[in-house]
């Protein structure tokens, strides 16, 4: 990641690489793609908001730094280098944008500020069974009894529910007409009685994911993100900075940093042609995905939406995470075999590649699968 900066950012850049250094945990590390502990994920967040940067894509006005768009890159380029995962998205990335625009002014003051200062955690109820990719078929009802919304439903695949305080969630407040039409945008607490919540394991061996059960969860009206039936506006609009955020620039440059180094310290295949090759092919596809996401970026400072190429952002991003992970583990061989644990004289990036290539099977799924997204792509050229 080689760009030209000014005198300004090159600054920047050194105070963030600065602060990394003495800051990230060592017992935090870097993340295959989700946390998976829970306690040190939340110090690390902590620390970030008591520092101000947590909400790093915010303007002032919300509790964000109001970096520059090249700032916001160069944040999460050093953050990615330090070895520090990323931050959870649902309320920072997702939920924050949502709420800047559609939300009226009581939450805003309500939930913006302990977001930014990662004291609330959230989670994101969208998918059901049978309402995943054709997300506008969920069938989670929400009735309106005086002052408050009765939420009957199931949503699944919740990722992190069990961490989280609350829970942004789409429901069907209208069952007539349009299914896009009936839908609408609440916020949840998740210590509502009436709340239950299922573990799901997935392939890597950790508990990520959820079922969330809701039985007459009572929800205060105040509690709905602008008017009933705009959820599905609401929901594209949302989705939109999901899927930037999805595409994993700065964690792809880290972990195929990783695997040049692994490689460079291999007698044997830091002399393969066709390694070298395979690397060499990564890195290229990487840097152009790179370049796309600066262009996205660059819209986003200019204060228009991601807009549809955040779909195409989603489907190369989390292709190369799924190229690289194999990489990861193919080279790796007999190193990559350990599930949790391996011998000395194997490399870390090879140690852990097993496990990490579990992961990211669904990252081409979760966000919206990548054939649902190159339909969206599909139609923008029709138009």
């Amino acid at each position: 990641m080689n760009l030209d900066f000014s005198p300004e950012d090159q600054a920047f850049r050194a105070e963030v690489r600065a602060w990394m250094r003495d800051n990230v945990p060592q017992q935090v590390g870097p993340s295959i793609g989700i946390p998976s502990h829970k306690e040190t994920q939340f110090a690390w967040e902590r620390k970030l908001g008591a520092k101000g940067w947590l909400a790093y894509t915010w303007p002032k006005e919300y509790g964000g730094p109001g970096w520059t768009a090249t700032q916001q890159y160069i944040f999460d380029t050093e953050r990615a280098l330090a070895g520090a995962p990323p931050c959870g998205p649902f309320g920072l990335s997702m939920l924050g944008p949502v709420l800047m625009r559609y939300g009226n002014e009581a939450q805003k003051q309500r939930y913006l500020p302990p977001i930014a200062r990662g004291e609330e955690f959230w989670c994101q109820g969208y998918s059901e069974p049978g309402a995943g990719s054709d997300l506008a078929s969920l069938k989670t009802r929400a009735v309106r009894e005086e002052d408050h919304y009765i939420v009957n439903g199931q949503k699944i695949w919740t990722t992190q529910a069990h961490w989280a305080d609350f829970i942004f969630c789409l429901v069907r407040t209208n069952p007539d007409g349009p299914k896009q039409q009936g839908i609408s945008f609440l916020l949840i607490d998740m210590a509502t009685p009436g709340i239950e919540i299922r573990p799901i394991t997935t392939i890597d061996g950790h508990h990520h994911l959820n079922e969330v059960f809701l039985t007459d969860v009572r929800v205060p009206v105040e509690n709905l993100v602008g008017e009933e039936g705009e959820g599905w506006t609401i929901a594209k609009y949302l989705l939109t900075h999901e899927r930037t955020s999805i595409a994993g620039v700065a964690d792809s440059y880290y972990q195929l940093g990783r695997l040049h180094e692994a490689v460079a310290d291999d007698p044997v295949l830091s002399q393969d042609p066709v390694v070298t090759r395979r690397l060499a092919t990564l890195e290229v596809d990487l840097m152009a995905l790179e370049y796309t996401n600066l262009r996205t970026l660059d819209r986003v400072a200019k204060g228009q939406p991601p807009g549809s190429e955040s779909s195409g952002l989603k489907i190369k991003g989390t292709e190369l995470q799924q190229a690289i992970s194999e990489a990861q583990m193919e080279l790796g061989g007999l190193g990559a075999l350990p599930w949790l644990t391996a011998a000395e004289d194997v490399h870390t990036v090879f140690a852990g590649a097993t496990q990490r290539y579990n992961f990211l099977r669904a990252s081409s799924i979760y966000g919206g699968t990548n054939e649902i997204q190159k339909n969206v792509l599909a139609k923008l050229l029709q138009l």
